[in-house]
């Protein structure tokens, strides 16, 4: 399972718990538990974000997996499965 999490200054699905920052996250499918269980990991890796920085500029440019993946974002089950617009990648 992963989650695609993209900057938001809009309608957001999740904040940072250290800045605010607001993500959008595109899922692959899944169900509820999964989806909680992938929320805590989400925010596990918004704080790791900010070992090194304080600010929303911890956060990677254009976006991030969860979890990590060493592909093309466009590739990922979440890009696909979540039809991420081709705007967003």
């Amino acid at each position: 399972m992963q989650v695609l999490c993209k900057t938001t200054n809009g309608s957001a699905e999740t904040h940072c718990y250290v800045c605010g920052q607001g993500f959008v996250m595109f899922w692959e499918r899944q169900s509820r538990w999964e989806r909680q269980e992938a929320q805590r990991e989400i925010q596990k890796t918004l704080r790791q974000h900010h070992r090194n920085q304080k600010g929303p500029e911890a956060h990677p440019n254009g976006g991030f997996l969860v979890p990590e993946w060493n592909g093309s974002v466009a590739a990922s089950g979440a890009a696909i499965m979540g039809h991420v617009p081709s705007w967003a990648l």
